[in-house]
């Protein structure tokens, strides 16, 4: 009778409905518990907020590209924003002796400028973001070649405590930030009709149009907010590394997309979550954490890591469809 009962629980819609909402992060989280048994470190408090500091960079891109995804879209240029808007801030703070906080308000703009130009020829013009995406990444990155001259631009100490920094000589600055900013995108996202009108926008376009909606507005705002994010990245990774680098970032939108993703966003547009998002930040996180600290070959290290991804997205899909039959 017991077994019986038990596969009745496993058959039931409300397990069913359970699994479609947070089987990866139930996945993830049995993994986590099997790399804290095999290093115990892991779980350690100076090694939490190691990794809750360094997520701070790819959340902040994640937040972006996840309202470009919700539309129907995608941002393959953030990398390569945050390269040119690095190489920015090394010329105006350190070539130029700007002051920082000017420096860094017009990093960003120039990042935001990017975004809303991405936005802009995909929504007037109907254009593929996938290909638009992909050609600007082209044209930033070669920007970031031409402000560099391909060399790197050190930055003094003061810059760097944007990173190093912490506030009460507890909280790093990087959390900080990344805190305040998930807090103003969760209610953008669920509480405004921004929010609303981006899931629909993705969901049914056209409907969505029909309704009243102007899609061609939201879509420049989202490709906006995600160039404004990966300006806001780049300062801190900036701060991190200690110089302005035209080759940063790259293959940074592939770990947004993935956090995206494993998080519940949809690729088909329309569904989208922040706290998912956030799940989906921190479950990329500890799995690179993990992997470093298990000692896994730096050269097994980016197959290993695909092939989790994959495979998450994977069970995402099954448990999602499972759940839709």
């Amino acid at each position: 009778m017991a077994a019986k009962g038990n596969t009745g629980f496993f058959k039931s819609e409300g397990f069913r409905t359970f699994m479609s909402k947070y089987g990866v992060s139930v996945i993830m989280l049995f993994m986590i518990i099997g790399i804290a048994i095999a290093r115990p470190m892991f779980l350690s408090s100076t090694n939490l907020l190691n990794v809750c500091t360094q997520i701070s960079i790819n959340g902040l891109l994640t937040f972006g590209m996840c309202l470009a995804i919700t539309t129907g879209g995608i941002d393959l240029t953030v990398g390569a924003q945050l390269a040119l808007c690095s190489v920015i801030l090394g010329q105006l703070i350190t070539n130029n002796g700007m002051p920082i906080f000017a420096g860094v308000l017009v990093g960003i703009l120039v990042a935001t400028c990017f975004g809303f130009i991405n936005g802009f020829l995909i929504a007037r013009f109907n254009m593929f973001a996938f290909v638009v995406t992909l050609s600007m990444q082209l044209v930033i990155r070669g920007a970031a070649q031409v402000v560099s001259g391909g060399r790197a631009i050190t930055f003094n100490s003061a810059f760097t405590q944007i990173y190093y920094g912490k506030l009460f000589g507890v909280v790093p600055f990087p959390i900080l930030i990344f805190v305040v900013v998930f807090i103003i995108m969760y209610l953008m996202f669920h509480w405004t009709k921004l929010g609303r009108y981006i899931l629909a926008v993705g969901g049914n376009e056209k409907a969505a149009i029909a309704s009243g909606v102007n899609s061609v507005r939201v879509k420049i705002i989202c490709y906006t907010i995600s160039g404004f994010m990966a300006g806001l990245a780049a300062v801190i990774m900036s701060a991190k590394t200690g110089s302005g680098q035209s080759n940063i970032g790259v293959g940074y939108e592939t770990d947004a997309v993935a956090a995206s993703v494993i998080g519940g966003t949809s690729f088909a547009g329309g569904v989208a979550t922040m706290p998912g998002c956030l799940i989906g930040i921190f479950i990329i996180g500890f799995i690179y954490n993990g992997i470093t600290m298990i000692g896994i070959d730096a050269n097994w290290q980016s197959i290993i890591r695909g092939m989790i991804i994959i495979g998450t997205v994977m069970l995402d899909m099954a448990i999602n469809g499972r759940s839709r039959s």
